[in-house]
C-alpha cells in the first residue's frame, strides 16, 4: 500500500537522563529590571487618571490623507502634534511628536513596505469637548475627546479600543543639557547626552480577555498580566540560557500584540526600535456615561495595556481586523510577509557547535546515509573559520573547503556556515581593514570606533543601519570575495542583538553612535539590518535568481522579509520543549511563520527520552534543526542504540513526507501573511476552550499536532475543534468528531497528529536522503472526507529554490476537489500523481478500471497509480 502506516508494537522504557555537570542558569544579576532602568521606573510610577494633555481643537487641521491636532501638557506648556491617518485595511495610525522639538527625534524606517495608504477622514460633528470622525465603513468612529485627551475607536455603539483613557501618555521632550543625567548600571556608564526621552501609551481594551504576541518571551502563549511584577521587556539580548515562564527579553522584539474576544480580534504595533516595557492588567470596566454613544451601563471584562520606550516617538497602527485573518493581512500590508524559503529550507538541518573539521563532516554526512535518515543541510558554527574571522576558514581544519561543499552538492545536500556581525580587530584582516577604512563601524561616544569583547576577542561593530555598509557587506558574499564559497553555502546570523560580552548586559552601550543617531534610538532594530544585509548579499551572489536562506537570532518587525529565525539558547529540558510550542506560535502571530528551536536543546545533555521526544515535536515544527553545545556530548541520531535510531529516523521521515504540503503552506504565508504553525483560535475564532491553548496547534487548517512533551507520557489529551467537524488519525486513519477531549495511549513512537474531514493534503511517501533527490517523485493524495463538507486542497509546484516563481510566474498551482464521488484536479510540468488515499469511504465492490485496495474495518479506500499529471487537468469518479 503506497499510503504508508506506521504500526509500533508498545513499548515501555525507563531511561536515565545524563546532564553536562556545571552552572546553566541565567545570572539575573545581567539583566536590568524596571526598577534598574530608570526611565521604565519613572514612567511606571505615574498614577492612572491624572492626564495633563489637553487637545487644543482649535488648532485642528484635516486633508484628504490626514488630521493634525496639538496636544499641550497643562503642566509644563510643552507642545506635542498629534497626526491622525485613517489607512485602507481598516487601520488607523497614530503618531504623536514633539510639536518643536530641540533636534529631530528618531523614527524606525526601513520596516514598513511602503508609505501606508491612506483614505479620507471626515468630521461628523465637534463641540468644546471633542470631535466626531468618521472611519468609514461599518459605522466606524473616532471620538476625540479634549480633556483630558482621549481617542476612542467605535463601531456602532461599541467601544473597540480607546487610548489614553487612563490617562497614561506621556512624552519626555528633549532639553538643554545640564550634565546631570548621567546613568550607571553595575561597572557601566551611560553618559545620556540628550537627557530624559521616554515615551509612554495607553490602550484600553473592553471585551477583552485575551492578548498575544510581542515575541520574544520564554512564556505562555496569553499573555499574563503583569500587575505587581514585572512588566514584559522588549530590548534584544544575548541571555545565557534564559529561564522559562517569565517575562524577560530575550534575543528578538516585535512590538505587535493581538487581542482576541470570540466577537473580534484586532492587532496594536508600536513601531518603536528603543528599549521598550509592556505592562498588562485586566479588569472589569463600567461603560455607561463615558460617551452620548453608549446607551445604558453594563459590566465588561476589560484589558488595559501600556507601552513604554526609552526614546524616539509614538508611532502604533491600530488593526482592527476583524478576524484573525483580517489582522496578518493588514500587518502584511505593513511589514511584507514571510520570506518564500527554498524547498530544502524546510528539510531537516544537522549542527552543532562545532564539527572539528573536514573529515568530521564527511563522517556525519556519511552516518545519515548509513543509517537511512534523510538531511539537507549540515551546519558549521564559529570553529570552522580562520580565528573567528568570518567569511575566512580553518586552513588546518577546513584546507579545501570547495571540495567539502563539491562532496555535500554530490549528494544534492547544501551546508551553512555562521557569518556573525563582530569583527575581529586585526590589521592583516581584510573585512576588518576595509570597514575600518570606508569608515563603516559603529562610533562610541568619543568618535573612536566602538569596540567590545566578542569570540573573536576585541571586536569591532559594523554599522548596518548605514545603506552604504549593508550594500559593502552583500557584496562580501560574492563567489570571488567569499573564498571557498560555491552555490550551496548559505548563511546563520547569530549574536547580533549585538552581543558584546563587557557591555552592560551583554550588549552595546546605549550612547555608542549610528551616524545621526544614539544605539538607544535603534538597538533592537540592528538585527534586521544584519538579516537583511546578508540575504541581499546571497541573492546578488547569484545574479538575482536564487531565493536565499538566512538565519538570525536577533529580530524585530519585518525580520520575516530576510528569513527564519530561532530560539535561541535552549536547554535539554522538558519544560524547555513545551515551551518550543508557544514561543512559535507567538512569533507566527506576528509575521514570523519560519520559527524553530534546537531540537535536543542547546545546553545540557537529554536523555534518550527527551531527544526523540523533541525529534517527534520538531518534525512538526517550521524550522527543524538539531544543535548542542561544544561542551555536550555528541549526539547525531544513531548514537543512542538502534531503537531510538529507529524512532528519530521515522520522525525525520514523517517531516520529507509532508514537504510538500509544508511548501504550500509557506508559499500561502508568503503571499498572504497567513501564519503557518497556528493557534487553534486562528481557525476557531469562537471557540473559548482554545483561546489559552498552547500544547498543541495547527499546520494551516487541515493538520492538528498534539506532540508528546511530558517524561514517561503513557497518553496525552488532545482537544479536536469544531462542533460537525470530523478529524482522522494520519497514522492509524481512526475517525473521530470534533468538540471533544480526546485521550490518546501514547508509546515511544507516537506522535499524534489529525487531519482535518473535508481536506486533501499531498505528500512524497518515497523518502530518499535529501529533499533534492524527491524532485521528480510523484506524490500521494491524502483525501478526508467529512459529512459536512467536499474535500479540498491544493498543490503548489514550484523547480522549488529560485525567483522563477515570481519573476517568469512558472509554477503549479493546481486546485484539488472531491466531491459526488469525483476527484478532480482544475486550472500544473510533468509531475506524477502516485496514490490517492481516501478516508472514511463506503465502496460497492464494482470493477474498476484503477488497481485499489479497500480496508473495510477503517473505511480506507487506496488508488493506485492512476497515471495522471499534476499538471493538466483530470478528472477520476468512482461509482
Amino acid at each position: 500500500m503506497a499510503a504508508f502506516i506506521v504500526r509500533m508494537g508498545p513499548v515501555l522504557m525507563l531511561w536515565l537522563a545524563v546532564c553536562v555537570s556545571g552552572s546553566w542558569a541565567v545570572d539575573r544579576g545581567n539583566f536590568k529590571t524596571c526598577d534598574q532602568s530608570t526611565f521604565c521606573k519613572r514612567q511606571r510610577a505615574l498614577k492612572p487618571g491624572q492626564s495633563p494633555y489637553r487637545a487644543l481643537l482649535e488648532t485642528l487641521e484635516l486633508t484628504n490623507t490626514k488630521l493634525t491636532l496639538q496636544l499641550i501638557n497643562d503642566n509644563n506648556k510643552v507642545r506635542l502634534l498629534l497626526e491622525l491617518y485613517r489607512l485602507q485595511g481598516n487601520m488607523t495610525r497614530v503618531k504623536i511628536n514633539e510639536l518643536k522639538p530641540l533636534k529631530p527625534r528618531f523614527e524606525v524606517p526601513d520596516v514598513l513596505i511602503n508609505d501606508p495608504p491612506t483614505e479620507p477622514l471626515s468630521l461628523l460633528s465637534q463641540d468644546e469637548n471633542g470631535m466626531v470622525l468618521s472611519l468609514g465603513a461599518d459605522s466606524q468612529r473616532l471620538i476625540v475627546s479634549a480633556k483630558p485627551f482621549r481617542l476612542d475607536i467605535m463601531e456602532g455603539r461599541e467601544v473597540l479600543l480607546s487610548l489614553n483613557s487612563r490617562g497614561l501618555l506621556a512624552f519626555e521632550h528633549l532639553r538643554i543639557q545640564d550634565g546631570m543625567w548621567e546613568e550607571t548600571f553595575k561597572s557601566h556608564t551611560d553618559s545620556k547626552p540628550n537627557g530624559p526621552t521616554s515615551i509612554s501609551l495607553d490602550f484600553s481594551l473592553p471585551g477583552v480577555e485575551h492578548v498575544y504576541g510581542i515575541p520574544e518571551h520564554a512564556d505562555t502563549l496569553k499573555l499574563k498580566t503583569t500587575d505587581g511584577g514585572e512588566p514584559y521587556r522588549l530590548y534584544n539580548l544575548d541571555v545565557f540560557q534564559y529561564e522559562l515562564f517569565n517575562p524577560m527579553a530575550l534575543y528578538g522584539a516585535i512590538p505587535v500584540m493581538l487581542s482576541h474576544s470570540p466577537q473580534r480580534t484586532m492587532g496594536l504595533f508600536w513601531l518603536n526600535a528603543a528599549e521598550t516595557w509592556v505592562d498588562i492588567s485586566s479588569n472589569t470596566t463600567v461603560f455607561g456615561q463615558m460617551l452620548d454613544y453608549v446607551q445604558g451601563s453594563s459590566e465588561t471584562p476589560q484589558t488595559d495595556v501600556r507601552w513604554i520606550s526609552e526614546s524616539g516617538i509614538i508611532d502604533v497602527f491600530i488593526m482592527l481586523g476583524p478576524t484573525p485573518t483580517d489582522v496578518f493581512a493588514q500587518y502584511a500590508s505593513l511589514t511584507g510577509t514571510q520570506a518564500f524559503p527554498p524547498l530544502a529550507a524546510l528539510a531537516y538541518h544537522q549542527c552543532r557547535w562545532n564539527y572539528n573539521d573536514q573529515e568530521d563532516v564527511a563522517a556525519v554526512d556519511q552516518g545519515f546515509d548509513q543509517h537511512d535518515i534523510p538531511y539537507d543541510f549540515i551546519w558549521l558554527d564559529i570553529e570552522h573559520a580562520d580565528g573567528k574571522r568570518y567569511f575566512t576558514w580553518d586552513p588546518h581544519k577546513f584546507p579545501q573547503p570547495k571540495e567539502m561543499l563539491q562532496g555535500l552538492e554530490d549528494k544534492r545536500r547544501k551546508m551553512v556556515a555562521i557569518v556573525d556581525p563582530h569583527i575581529k580587530v586585526d590589521n592583516s584582516y581584510k573585512i576588518h581593514s576595509e570597514i575600518r577604512s570606508r569608515g563603516f563601524y559603529i562610533k562610541n561616544k568619543d568618535g573612536g570606533d566602538y569596540e567590545g569583547w566578542c569570540w573573536p576577542g576585541n571586536s569591532g561593530y559594523p554599522d548596518f543601519t548605514n545603506p552604504e555598509m549593508r550594500a559593502w557587506w552583500a557584496s562580501m558574499f560574492a563567489y570571488d570575495q567569499y573564498e571557498g564559497s560555491r552555490e550551496n553555502l548559505y548563511t546563520w546570523n547569530d549574536m547580533n542583538e549585538p552581543s558584546v560580552f563587557n557591555g552592560p548586559e551583554v550588549t552595546m552601550h546605549k550612547d555608542a553612535v549610528h551616524g545621526n543617531w544614539e544605539h538607544r534610538d535603534l538597538h533592537n532594530i540592528y538585527g534586521l539590518y544584519v538579516q537583511m544585509a546578508t540575504a541581499e548579499g546571497l541573492i546578488q551572489r547569484s545574479g538575482g535568481v536564487e531565493r536565499p536562506f538566512v538565519l538570525t537570532r536577533a529580530f524585530f518587525a519585518g525580520s520575516q522579509r530576510y528569513g527564519a529565525v530561532w530560539t535561541g539558547d535552549n536547554a535539554a529540558e522538558w519544560d524547555h520543549l513545551k515551551i518550543t510550542i508557544p514561543m512559535c506560535l507567538s512569533l507566527g502571530l506576528v509575521g514570523v511563520s519560519f520559527c524553530g528551536a534546537d531540537v535536543g536543546g542547546f545546553f545540557k545533555s537529554p536523555s534518550p527520552e527527551l531527544l526523540v521526544r523533541w525529534y517527534q515535536t520538531g518534525a512538526y515544527q517550521p524550522f527543524f534543526r538539531a544543535h548542542a553545545h561544544l561542551d555536550t556530548p555528541r549526539r547525531e541520531p544513531w548514537l543512542f542504540g538502534p531503537e531510538n535510531t529507529a524512532l528519530i529516523r521515522e520522525a525525520v521521515r514523517q517531516r520529507y513526507a509532508l514537504l510538500p504540503y509544508w511548501y504550500q503552506l509557506f508559499y500561502h504565508a508568503h503571499r498572504t501573511g497567513q501564519p503557518v504553525m497556528r493557534a487553534l483560535w486562528v481557525e476557531y475564532p469562537q471557540d473559548t476552550a482554545t483561546f489559552s491553548m498552547d500544547d498543541q496547534f495547527l499546520l494551516g487548517r487541515d493538520l492538528l499536532v498534539h506532540p508528546v512533551t511530558e517524561e514517561g507520557a503513557r497518553g496525552v489529551t488532545a482537544y479536536l475543534p469544531g462542533n460537525g467537524e470530523v478529524w482522522f488519525d494520519v497514522h492509524t486513519f481512526q475517525k473521530h468528531n470534533g468538540g471533544q477531549n480526546l485521550y490518546i495511549p501514547v508509546t515511544m513512537s507516537s506522535i499524534p497528529v489529525f487531519q482535518r474531514g473535508g481536506s486533501i493534503i499531498p505528500r512524497k511517501v518515497r523518502v530518499r536522503r535529501s529533499s533534492s533527490c524527491m524532485e521528480h517523485d510523484p506524490y500521494t493524495l491524502y483525501v478526508a472526507l467529512s459529512p459536512k463538507r467536499f474535500a479540498q486542497g491544493e498543490l503548489y509546484i514550484d523547480d522549488g529554490h529560485t525567483f522563477s516563481y515570481e519573476k517568469q510566474k512558472e509554477f503549479i498551482y493546481r486546485r484539488l476537489a472531491f466531491a459526488n464521488n469525483t476527484l478532480s484536479s482544475r486550472s500544473v510540468g510533468s509531475v506524477w500523481i502516485q496514490t490517492f488515499l481516501m478516508l472514511c469511504l463506503s465502496v460497492d465492490g464494482k470493477e474498476s478500471q484503477l488497481e485499489f485496495d479497500f480496508d473495510a474495518s477503517m473505511s480506507v479506500l487506496t488508488l493506485r497509480k492512476p497515471g495522471v499529471n499534476a499538471g493538466v487537468d483530470w478528472t477520476v469518479v468512482l461509482q
